[in-house]
């Protein structure tokens, strides 16, 4: 089996293709990047022990796609991740990146009929419908407040499948749910598999994250480079929640689908990824775990206005996931934090290296 793994030298790329190696060692990897992401080239090394063919190259350019070999199977991690891009500028290099690729790589499974798994995004749900979930305020986090009804698409686990799309979306959330509604489009048009898979926060060692995208990542090590951090938002207390999953989880499901092969109807072909209720933390409950991580103390900036696009509030339902694949997350929140912390200290110098 065949397989290309698109945006291979980033942080899902590379750490999917280690885990389907070392899963299938019988299985070609061939990975496209254009190695624009810092430190992106760092991962290199992996990819080469793995036996990995790498190609540098840039989706975006019809020709670079054209000339990739045939394979059984695409799974397309390419993406600019960031929901602030596209706000102040580049909106165009923003579809591009996100919309333009993925069309591309679709040409490709039209004339080849290979499967085509995209890693889509949490942030295409409505805005307006997430603020509008009824929260009650504790002195570590936001939950929910159970004696209120849910929007529709919501459960006391979580956002489900079903949950609006309704614009606001933001840019980057409108790029990827084009690219879900093409790539349904062409697969059931032309007659390849398809899956298509929305993430929450991915996150694990070998990460470097960004204060818009990879925040558990990037919050670990700004702790422990003692660089600045502060709250952002919904008074500047930190209690905004997310739950993250390792990519390895992520693995685990891309490899039920690749075996499984084309969807009869038999299974849904949109899938809610993430780590749930109890792979959730506030800032301020990952602030804390720092804090004892490290022994040291910190002083935490605030700023109480909201940014664009801000949540108060995201975890994600995947009984969905459990019921149709047998899917679950098998690490746990704090394991994922214990990974990124233990490789953070093996790595200092790479990290001050790379790490914006």
């Amino acid at each position: 089996m065949k397989l290309l793994i698109t945006g291979i030298a980033g942080f899902v790329g590379s750490r999917l293709a280690d885990f389907i190696k070392k899963s299938i060692p019988e299985v070609q990897i061939i990975g496209i990047d254009n190695l624009s992401r810092r430190g992106s080239e760092t991962n290199l090394p992996l990819l080469k022990s793995l036996g990995c063919t790498f190609i540098h190259g840039d989706i975006r350019v019809k020709d670079d796609v054209e000339d990739l070999p045939d394979v059984d199977w695409i799974i397309d991690c390419a993406a600019n991740p960031s929901v602030l891009a596209g706000i102040n500028g580049g909106t165009s290099q923003l579809v591009q990146h996100n919309l333009s690729g993925t069309l591309n790589l679709l040409e490709k499974c039209r004339k080849s009929k290979c499967g085509f798994i995209l890693l889509s995004t949490s942030r295409v749900y409505s805005i307006n419908h997430l603020n509008s979930l009824s929260l009650k305020d504790t002195s570590s986090r936001f939950e929910l407040d159970l004696d209120k009804n849910f929007p529709p698409g919501f459960t006391g686990l979580g956002v489900t499948e079903n949950f609006p799309t309704a614009a606001p979306i933001s840019i980057y959330g409108a790029t990827k749910l084009a690219s879900e509604v093409m790539a349904l489009e062409y697969a059931m048009t032309f007659d390849f598999p398809i899956w298509v898979n929305r993430c929450g926060v991915i996150a694990g060692p070998g990460q470097f994250g960004k204060i818009d995208q990879g925040i558990f990542s990037f919050w670990i090590y700004n702790w422990m480079l003692n660089k600045p951090l502060g709250f952002i938002g919904y008074g500047g207390e930190g209690k905004q929640v997310r739950d993250l999953m390792h990519p390895n989880d992520l693995g685990l499901l891309l490899l039920k689908q690749i075996n499984y092969g084309k969807n009869e109807g038999k299974k849904p072909h949109i899938l809610n990824l993430g780590g749930g209720l109890e792979g959730s933390f506030s800032l301020k409950e990952l602030n804390d775990y720092c804090k004892n991580r490290f022994n040291t103390e910190k002083l935490i900036g605030t700023e109480k206005s909201n940014r664009p696009f801000d949540l108060p509030y995201y975890v994600t339902d995947t009984s969905l996931a459990a019921e149709a694949w047998n899917w679950r997350p098998t690490r746990t929140g704090i394991e994922i934090l214990d990974e990124i912390s233990n490789w953070a200290t093996e790595n200092k110098e790479l990290i001050v290296k790379n790490f914006a």
